[in-house]
C-alpha cells in the first residue's frame, strides 16, 4: 500500500504506467477503486494517479471540519510529493468540485480539466435541492451508510443487468467512516468558484450523463462561462458515468486528451 504523510494526514494512492500524469479524482463516498475501469486503459499511455479523499477509503480520517480548499491542497501536496509539475486533472461529482477548486487555487498544476457529472459551486438553487440534501444527511445520520448506500445503487444503476454494480457501490460506500462522510458534505454543500471560472485557461470538458442529477442545462450555463470549454453528454447514463458507461466515458476522455498532448 502506498502512502504519503501529506497536510497533516496519511494520503492512500496508486500509480500506473508511465507518460504525462493523470489525475483521477474519485466522488463522495467513494475511493480509488471506482476507476477500475480507466486506470488499465489508461495507464497505457499515461502516469495514471489515483488516491483516497481524506476521509475516504483507506486515507486518514480527521476530525472535521473539512473544505473544498483542503481538499483541493491534498491533491495539490500529492502532485508536487510525486514530482508532478502539471497534470490532466479528471474529477468526478464532488471530485469535480475539488477539481475545479485545484485549477483555481494551483492553475499552473492543472495541463488541462475535466469535469464529470459536477460543476464549479454546489450551491441550492431550489427548495427541492435543499430537502435533497437533508434527506441524505438525515439517512446517514439515523440509519447509516449501507442503507443510504442502498438508495443510492437503486438510482445510479437502475438496468436490470447491472445488479453486480450495485453491489460493488454499495459495499465500497458502507466501508466509509460516517463522521467524516457528514464532515465531506458539510464541506462541499454552500461552496462556490463560480466567480472565478472565467478566468481559467487550460482545456476544458465537461462530460455529463444524459440522466445525471445535475441538468444539462446547468452544465452549459457554466461551460459557457469558460473560454474555450467543451460539453459531450453520454446518452442514456446516470451520475455514476465511469462505472455505469465505461466504454463511453473512456472514448470521450481519451479523444480530449488525445487534442492536448
Amino acid at each position: 500500500m502506498a502512502t504519503l504523510h501529506l497536510n497533516g494526514i496519511d494520503v492512500h494512492y496508486e500509480v500506473h504506467g508511465e507518460g504525462f500524469p493523470l489525475l483521477l479524482i474519485h466522488g463522495l463516498g467513494s475511493c480509488l477503486e471506482d476507476w477500475e475501469f480507466q486506470v488499465p486503459e489508461f495507464a497505457k499511455q499515461y502516469r495514471v494517479i489515483t488516491y483516497d479523499l481524506r476521509g475516504h477509503g483507506r486515507s486518514g480520517k480527521p476530525e472535521g471540519p473539512y473544505s473544498m480548499a483542503q481538499f483541493a491542497e491534498d491533491a495539490a501536496e500529492l502532485l508536487r510529493a510525486l514530482g508532478v509539475d502539471s497534470a490532466h486533472v479528471v474529477g468526478i461529482s464532488l471530485g469535480g468540485g475539488i477539481a475545479f477548486q485545484l485549477v483555481v487555487s494551483h492553475p499552473a498544476l492543472v495541463k488541462s480539466l475535466v469535469i464529470v457529472n459536477s460543476g464549479p459551486e454546489a450551491i441550492f438553487r431550489s427548495f427541492k435541492q435543499r430537502v435533497s440534501f437533508w434527506v441524505r444527511f438525515a439517512i446517514v445520520r439515523l440509519m447509516g451508510l449501507p442503507k443510504m448506500a442502498k438508495v443510492l445503487s437503486e438510482k445510479l444503476f437502475v438496468d436490470a443487468g447491472q445488479d453486480q454494480m450495485r453491489a460493488t457501490f454499495v459495499e465500497r460506500f458502507s466501508r466509509n467512516d460516517k463522521r467524516a462522510y457528514l464532515a465531506t458534505m458539510r464541506a462541499f454543500i454552500g461552496w462556490s468558484v463560480t466567480p472565478k471560472i472565467s478566468a481559467i485557461r487550460c482545456p476544458v470538458l465537461a462530460l455529463g450523463a444524459e440522466w445525471d442529477y445535475t441538468p444539462v442545462d446547468l452544465k452549459e450555463e457554466y461551460v459557457a462561462q469558460i473560454p474555450g470549454a467543451t460539453l459531450v453528454v453520454i446518452p442514456a447514463s446516470h451520475h455514476a458515468l465511469p462505472m455505469e458507461r465505461p466504454q463511453a466515458f473512456n472514448e470521450a476522455l481519451q479523444t480530449f486528451l488525445a487534442e492536448h498532448p
